[in-house]
């Protein structure tokens, strides 16, 4: 069963535990700070906060198991070269090579203590070894030349939102990035290549609909269990890898609606996951004005709409990519919308309990076991 859930928002963190009487709220960290993102670290018992003070800056904040948060350093893009003239491809502004959004927290593997990836915005991928005392940039991700074709989608910049690292290698890591693919290292990051084959772009014209250089997955996730299984929630649709990310296949109905941000796979089957769907593309809210959670449990042939305790009229809340989360037994799910709406399930979806009504917007909630 789950200690804790770490629920970022945009007015603090707040830690839920499950106790007698069910789950409350049992500590409140950084209240009144924007929280956008926390990471727990299994192997250490160590606790990740990022923290975007806007005029002020991204900040980074480390707890140890029993210990007091403490401000640690936060990534940092190399100097841009004077005669550079890199423009976004969309807007055709000049790039500033400037923090402004992490926007994923991710241990290492089980053999390299201390290891931590953060995806961040703009487009970039970092690396720490020592706990976030220190971070390098990827700079095999970040001098590639494709890098050059990568665009935002709702923000104006490309960003690296998802990190996964196969639990069989720490050296095999895929990252996704909106708008620019999803890319895969074997070597622990100093080769990368391009792996969205089979993704389709909706929003690009018909001949370059599938260029896997400006698919734009909102999420991925993989199946721990079954690590060659990924899961994304695209941009247009539910798209699904069995072969390790070299080519995916797209999941045309999934009730209401195939557009959302967030993806939770079950830890040991990977043809289970969840979905938290909206209204594409510039509405984004609930369907019909009805929360639902869609579940399938057969690799995309089918899915079931869950609607057991979640609000079903006048309800138009929005999960954000990292607003979806599963603990380690598969069972119990949790999720959080932009209405500081938050909602648990310990039964993989089939009724759901409010924990909140009234907490901030919700940008990301994560077990912490």
């Amino acid at each position: 069963m789950v200690a804790n859930l770490l629920v970022s928002t945009r007015k603090g963190l707040f830690e839920f535990e499950r106790g007698s009487d069910g789950w409350a709220v049992c500590d409140t960290h950084f209240l009144g700070d924007n929280v956008t993102l926390a990471l727990h670290d299994p192997r250490d018992g160590s606790d990740y906060a990022a923290l975007n003070h806007g005029h002020f800056g991204v900040k980074l904040h480390r707890r140890d198991k029993g210990g007091a948060w403490q401000e640690i350093a936060t990534p940092e893009y190399p100097e841009k070269p004077a005669a550079s003239s890199e423009v976004n491809p969309m807007s055709q502004q000049e790039r500033e090579w400037k923090l402004s959004l992490v926007w994923a927290l991710e241990t290492g593997g089980a053999n390299e203590p201390g290891v931590i990836w953060c995806g961040t915005l703009p487009g970039a991928l970092f690396k720490s070894s020592d706990r976030g005392d220190s971070w390098q940039i990827v700079e095999s991700l970040w001098n590639h030349e494709l890098r050059q074709g990568w665009f935002g989608g709702g923000a104006d910049e490309p960003g690296v939102h998802s990190v996964c690292v196969d639990p069989r290698d720490s050296a095999h890591v895929t990252v996704a990035v909106s708008c620019g693919g999803v890319w895969r290292t074997r070597d622990g990051g100093d080769n990368w290549e391009l792996c969205a084959q089979g993704m389709r772009a909706e929003y690009m014209p018909p001949d370059e609909a599938y260029d896997q250089n400006t698919q734009d997955p909102h999420h991925m996730e993989l199946c721990p269990g079954a690590p060659d299984n990924f899961w994304v929630q695209h941009h247009n649709g539910i798209f699904r890898s069995v072969d390790d990310s070299a080519t995916w296949t797209e999941i045309e109905e999934a009730g209401p609606s195939v557009f959302g941000f967030g993806v939770a796979v079950h830890p040991r089957d990977p043809d289970t996951a969840w979905f938290v769907p909206g209204v594409n593309d510039q509405k984004r809210h609930a369907v019909a004005g009805q929360v639902v959670v869609t579940r399938t449990r057969d690799g995309g042939k089918s899915f079931d709409v869950l609607r057991d305790g979640l609000p079903q009229s006048n309800a138009y809340d929005l999960a954000l990519r990292h607003a979806l989360d599963i603990d380690s037994s598969g069972d119990v799910l949790a999720f959080g919308s932009t209405t500081g709406n938050l909602w648990l399930s310990e039964n993989q979806g089939d009724a759901w309990s409010t924990l909140a009504n009234h907490l901030p917007p919700i940008y990301a909630v994560r077990f912490r076991e």
